[in-house]
């Protein structure tokens, strides 16, 4: 096998052990491509992404253009000669100028069986819906939104009780590898097979709006609901005592049998546990952070609170 020299396009946490293990590849990993520096923290410094961080204890040179159509940007991919791109979550519209400069194209790992969930949020949709399997997907890129032929896949459980960052950290792992498969598969001559548009879906990106969670719907419904929105954005919902509403969000919560029923949102303080009903049943909130304080387990915030009377909505 003929080893590539590839460049590798990320920016986020969810993207170190692609890059990771390709630098670890008998392939060479010439050049990074992140988001420019943001500001981060409190004192909003600006601060390198964690791959541009992990890029330099590597060793790798960095780009980090404002748009990857800058000209500028262009000129200096093109001066590395690379054969391929690697991509995972890179944050930027790849134009087609820039798909063009390297011979077999940029290869985007993806966290979901393509065709479906297409799109921003592919785990986190997948654990809303249901499903009770996915897995990550390398294509090559092109301008139709994750649409390009498909080099490989893998397939993974979605487990009971996993959160959008758990199954997103597994997802990360195993992807890497499979992202080093495929770029030695493609050394080998490997083409990629076009993808079908049967069984399609869209992950839109998941907002603030959308993790509000809704205990008009059953059980089960709520507490993928949660799950698909933990840790980010965050499950959250208005608590009501007393005429005074807060915001009020919900770190964890697990479905549990309710000796005596519970309204949807009707709150339940026992001595171990916080509950809180929905249609059919009802769950244990584990670990809850209301409005201005710490997180802290449900339990605990009951004790120092009015929970008779008061609901979340």
């Amino acid at each position: 096998m003929t080893a590539l020299k590839i460049g590798f396009a990320g920016t986020p946490e969810v993207a170190l052990p692609a890059l990771a293990a390709l630098a670890e590849s008998e392939h060479e990993v010439a050049v990074v491509i992140t988001r420019p520096d943001a500001p981060a923290g409190r004192g909003k410094k600006l601060t390198a992404s964690p791959v541009a961080q992990l890029a330099a204890e590597l060793g790798i040179p960095v780009l980090k253009p404002s748009h990857p159509r800058d000209p500028e940007f262009k000129a200096a991919l093109v001066a590395f000669g690379l054969d391929a791109v690697a991509v995972v979550a890179y944050g930027a519209l790849l134009p087609q100028s820039a798909l063009d400069l390297v011979p077999h194209g940029w290869v985007n790992l993806h966290f979901s069986l393509l065709p479906r969930w297409r799109g921003a949020a592919p785990v986190q949709r997948a654990i809303w819906e249901g499903d009770q399997v996915t897995g990550a997907t390398t294509f090559r890129i092109v301008r139709a939104l994750d649409a390009g032929p498909v080099f490989g896949t893998i397939e993974t459980p979605v487990r009971s009780g996993q959160t959008a960052g758990e199954l997103l950290d597994e997802l990360s792992q195993s992807g890497a590898q499979l992202l080093v498969e495929t770029m030695s598969a493609i050394a080998d001559g490997a083409e990629p097979t076009e993808q079908s548009d049967e069984g399609l879906t869209v992950a839109a990106k998941i907002t603030v709006d959308d993790a509000h969670v809704d205990f008009g719907v059953p059980t089960d419904a709520v507490d993928r609901q949660i799950r698909a929105v933990t840790p980010a954005p965050g499950a959250w919902a208005q608590f009501t005592s007393n005429g005074v509403e807060e915001r009020f969000k919900i770190v964890s919560a697990t479905p549990v049998h309710l000796d005596e029923p519970l309204g949807p949102g009707e709150l339940r303080a026992t001595k171990r546990a916080l509950l809180v009903g929905t249609v059919d049943g009802g769950l244990e909130l584990v670990r809850v952070q209301p409005h201005g304080k710490k997180q802290m387990a449900g339990a605990d915030w009951a004790r120092g609170v009015q929970v008779a009377g008061a609901r979340l909505s």
